[in-house]
C-alpha cells in the first residue's frame, strides 16, 4: 500500500476499551455476575413468505463458482447456498443493544482468499443511531470478528442502493476502503481491525451522500461523489493520491453516479447516473462509458429520460444498477430506476453499449412460488427500485436483480422467477394464532399487508389480503369466542379496514369508515363474541385521535370520547362486554362494561410516557391482564385492571404473548422479549411468570424484537416472533 494514501490524523476505532473489543471474535456479552435465565434448546426457523423487501446489493465472489452475496436494508446479509438453491443468513447473532446494525451499508470480498467477507454495518446515519460497525470474517460468514466505527452508515437511507462503498485494495489483501455518507473516506492497513480517517478531495457535508460506491479498474481506485461540487466521480493516481477524472459526464443527468464496473477485457470503466440517490426521487439519468487507456468518454445511455409514454404520461427515470459480463467482453446490463410510468425495466448491450436490448419486453415471470407478488394489477410486476444486479461470472445467462420486495433471477434471459428461498425481510406488525382452522398463523406487516399462512414452510398461497389490498398493516384482531371472525386495518387501495367470516382466508372491506381512518388508521380490536368493533387512530406523526365504535360489523361508526386519545384497543377474551385500553401519557388502565360506548379509569399510577407500552389479554379468562411496561418491567392484573402488581422474576418486558398451557399446567404459557439478567431475550415462562427459560440464543437474536410476539394455542411450546427486517422467526424445543 502506498503511504501516501493514508492519513492517520484520526483514529477512528473509539477508546482503547473500544479497540480491544475489536480485536475478540464478536459474540453476545452479558454483564459480569448478572442472574440469567436458565435455557431451553430451540430450533429457529423463518416463516416462508419470499423476501418483502429491498434487495439493496448483490455480489458474486469472482473466484468461486456458486458463490454470492446479498446485502439488505433493514434485514442483515446472506450468502447463497447454490447446493440447496437457498440463502442462508449471516447476521441473526446480532442482538437487541445491536439493532442498529441489521442494515448492511456495504459489503466487499478478497478475491484472493475465496473465505473472506466483510459487511459494513449501520442502518441509520441519525443523531438517535448509534455508530456502524466493520464485520470481517474468514470462512464466508460462519464467524465474525467486528470493529466498532467512531462513525455513522445509513443502510435504510437514501442511496442505499447505490454501489458498494466497501473496498479491498488490489493491490494488497489487508488493505480495506469505506466511503462513508458523511465523514469522508476511511481506509484500514489490518483487514478491518483498525480504522483510519483517509485524505479524500471533496468535503463531505452533515447531510449529504458522500461517497457512493467504490470500484477498481485495474490497479487504479474509483469513488462517486453524490454531493455535488466540482466531480462527481475520482481516481487514484499513480502516487495514491485523488484526483477528479478528467472529462467526466456533467449536468442534470449525471448529477449521482449510482453504480460503476469494470470490463478488464476491454479496459472500459461503466458508470450509470441519476440526478438524485434514489431509490424514490430521480428523474433523470444516463449511463457513461469511459475507455480507461484513452481517457475518452462517450454516453451510452439506452433510452432518455423525460420522454412521452402511449397514455401521455412522462416517462421520468434514472439509472441504477450495472453489471458487466465477466466471460463477454462488452456486455452488460443497466436497470432504469423510479420508472413508474413505462414500468422500471433491464437494458443489455453485447458490443459496449452501442445498442441495448430491454429485457422486460421479452420476460415471462413465474411468480408462483412467492403468490404475494401478484398482488395488483397496479403494480408493476417487472419490477421497482432494481438498484442491485449482478451477472455470474461464470454463467453468462444467470443475472439477477433486486426488487423493493424481491430478488429475481434468470438461466435464459427470458424466463424469470424470484430466487429468493431463505431471504426473509418483512417488518412485522401483527401476529395471531388461531385456535383452530387450517393456519397456524396470520400476520400482519409493514409494506405487503396481511398473510394467512397455512404453512408455515411456503409463501402463502393466497398471497397479500385482498379486498382490499393494503401496504402497512396497522390492526389485526380475532373474536376470541368466534374466530372464524377477523378484522385488519391498514393503508389499503378501496378502504382501510376489513373483516373476514372464515378465519381470515377471504376479507369484505368495512361498508363505511370514519373520516380518520383515510389519513391515520390505527389497531383494531374485536369484542369477544365480534360484535362490537374498536377502532384507534393515530397520524403517522404520532398525532393520536379519538377511537370509534361499531355495532354493525362496520356500517356505521361513532366516537367514543372517553376512549384514551391513539390507545390500542384490547377486547377481554371471555366477557363481550369488556374492553380495556392503556393511556401511555398518564399510566392509566381505562375499561368499558358497556361494549366500548364509555371507558373509565381503573388502575392509576403506572409507568408512563411511552407510547409503546402494550397490555395483553390472557386467553379464556376474564381480567387477566398483563402491562409490558419496556425498561420498567411486567406488572399483572386479575381483576380487570382494577389494581396491578410487578412481577419480580424479570425486570424488563417489551412484547408478551400467549400459547398452549404445558401439560400439567393449567395458565396459558407465556412468552415475552424481555430481561431478567442483562441479556435482552426471548423467554418463556409455563408458571405464571414465576420463573423464565431463555428459548432464543446467541446466533438467534436478530436484532430488535419488540414489536410482537405470540405462542400456539395448539402446540405447547412453539412460539412465532416479530422482527424488524427478518420476518417471522418460529421456534419449537428442540
Amino acid at each position: 500500500m502506498d503511504a501516501s494514501r493514508l492519513s492517520r490524523r484520526s483514529v477512528l476505532a473509539g477508546t482503547a476499551a473500544a479497540a480491544a473489543l475489536t480485536a475478540a471474535p464478536w459474540g453476545t456479552a452479558r454483564a459480569a455476575g448478572a442472574p440469567a435465565a436458565d435455557a431451553e434448546p430451540y430450533r429457529w426457523r423463518t416463516v416462508a413468505i419470499g423476501g418483502t423487501g429491498f434487495i439493496t446489493g448483490v455480489l458474486f465472489h469472482p473466484a468461486v463458482r456458486g458463490l454470492a452475496y446479498a446485502r439488505t436494508d433493514i434485514g442483515g446479509a446472506y450468502r447463497w447456498d447454490e447446493r440447496r438453491a437457498r440463502w442462508v443468513p449471516l447476521t441473526d447473532h446480532l442482538g437487541w443493544d445491536d439493532w442498529n446494525l441489521l442494515g448492511v451499508e456495504a459489503m466487499a470480498v478478497d478475491p484472493s482468499h475465496p473465505g473472506r467477507l466483510y459487511l459494513a454495518l449501520g442502518t441509520y446515519a441519525q443523531p438517535w443511531a448509534g455508530n456502524g460497525a466493520v464485520l470481517r470474517s474468514d470462512d464466508r460468514g460462519a464467524t465474525w470478528s467486528r470493529a466498532d466505527l467512531g462513525v455513522k452508515l445509513g443502510a435504510n437511507e437514501d442511496g442505499r442502493g447505490t454501489g458498494e462503498r466497501l473496498l479491498v485494495d488490489p493491490t494488497d489483501s489487508d488493505t480495506l476502503w469505506l466511503g462513508t455518507r458523511h465523514d469522508g473516506l476511511l481506509t484500514s492497513a489490518d483487514r478491518g481491525a483498525t480504522w483510519y480517517r483517509a485524505d479524500f478531495p471533496a468535503e463531505p457535508n452533515a447531510t449529504g451522500q458522500g461517497i457512493t460506491f467504490l470500484t477498481t479498474a485495474g490497479r487504479t481506485l474509483y469513488a462517486g461523489w453524490g454531493d455535488g461540487g466540482t466531480a462527481a466521480l475520482y481516481r487514484t493516481t499513480r502516487s495514491g493520491a485523488w484526483e477528479p477524472v478528467p472529462g467526466q459526464p456533467t449536468g442534470e443527468s449525471a448529477k449521482v453516479p449510482i453504480h460503476a464496473a469494470y470490463d478488464a477485457a476491454t479496459r472500459a470503466l461503466y458508470v450509470t447516473y441519476a440526478n438524485a440517490p434514489g431509490p424514490n426521487g430521480q428523474t433523470n439519468g444516463s449511463v457513461h462509458r469511459l475507455d480507461t487507456t484513452t481517457g475518452t468518454w462517450t454516453d451510452i445511455t439506452p433510452v432518455e429520460p423525460g420522454g412521452t409514454t402511449s397514455d401521455g404520461s412522462r416517462d421520468a427515470f434514472g439509472y441504477g444498477g450495472l453489471a458487466v459480463d465477466a466471460r463477454r467482453p462488452g456486455t452488460l446490463v443497466v436497470s432504469t430506476n423510479n420508472r413508474w410510468a413505462a414500468i422500471d425495466t433491464l437494458f443489455r448491450s453485447t458490443d459496449g453499449g452501442r445498442t441495448w436490448t430491454s429485457l422486460k419486453d421479452t420476460a415471462v415471470l413465474d411468480v408462483s412460488e412467492t403468490p404475494f407478488l401478484n398482488w395488483s394489477e397496479k403494480q408493476p410486476k417487472f419490477g421497482w427500485w432494481i438498484q442491485a444486479l449482478a451477472i455470474d461470472p461464470y454463467d453468462s445467462r444467470h443475472i439477477v436483480y433486486g426488487t423493493g420486495a424481491t430478488l429475481y433471477g434468470t438461466r435464459d434471459l427470458v424466463h424469470w422467477a424470484p430466487q429468493i428461498r431463505g431471504l426473509e425481510e418483512s417488518s412485522v406488525r401483527q401476529l395471531i394464532s388461531p385456535p383452530a382452522g387450517a393456519a397456524h398463523l396470520i400476520s400482519g406487516l409493514g409494506d405487503i399487508g396481511v398473510m394467512y399462512h397455512e404453512r408455515l414452510t411456503a409463501s402463502p398461497s393466497r398471497g397479500m389480503a385482498s379486498n382490499p389490498v393494503m401496504g402497512s398493516a396497522t390492526g389485526l384482531a380475532q373474536a376470541a369466542l368466534r374466530p372464524s371472525y377477523v378484522v385488519r386495518t391498514g393503508w389499503g387501495d378501496h378502504g382501510n379496514g376489513a373483516y373476514s367470516n372464515d378465519g381470515g382466508r377471504t376479507w369484505e372491506p368495512f361498508a363505511a369508515q370514519p373520516s380518520l381512518a383515510a389519513s391515520a388508521p390505527g389497531p383494531v380490536a374485536a369484542s369477544a363474541d365480534g360484535t362490537t368493533l374498536l377502532w384507534s387512530f393515530v397520524h403517522w406523526d404520532g398525532t393520536r385521535h379519538p377511537a370509534h365504535r361499531s355495532t354493525d360489523n362496520g356500517t356505521t361508526w361513532t366516537e367514543v370520547p372517553s376512549f384514551p386519545k391513539g390507545a390500542t384497543p384490547v377486547a377481554d377474551p371471555a366477557d363481550p362486554a369488556l374492553f380495556y385500553a392503556y393511556d401511555t401519557a398518564t399510566g392509566t388502565l381505562c375499561a368499558t362494561t358497556d361494549r366500548g360506548a364509555s371507558f373509565a379509569a381503573r388502575a392509576t399510577g403506572l409507568p408512563a410516557g411511552d407510547p409503546q407500552f402494550e397490555i395483553a389479554a390472557a386467553p379464556g379468562r376474564t381480567g387477566h391482564l398483563w402491562l409490558s411496561a419496556k425498561g420498567h418491567g411486567l406488572y399483572r392484573s386479575t381483576d380487570g385492571g382494577r389494581t396491578f402488581a410487578k412481577v419480580g422474576s424479570c425486570h424488563a418486558s417489551y412484547t408478551l404473548g400467549f400459547g398452549r398451557a404445558a401439560d400439567g399446567a393449567a395458565y396459558p404459557a407465556l412468552y415475552q422479549v424481555g430481561a431478567v439478567g442483562a441479556l435482552t431475550a426471548v423467554l418463556r415462562s409455563d408458571d405464571e411468570a414465576k420463573t423464565w427459560i431463555r428459548i432464543n440464543d446467541d446466533a438467534h437474536q436478530w436484532g430488535w424484537t419488540g414489536e410482537t410476539i405470540t405462542g400456539d394455542p395448539r402446540v405447547h411450546g412453539r412460539v412465532y416472533l416479530g422482527t424488524n427486517g427478518r420476518g417471522i422467526q418460529y421456534g419449537d424445543p428442540a
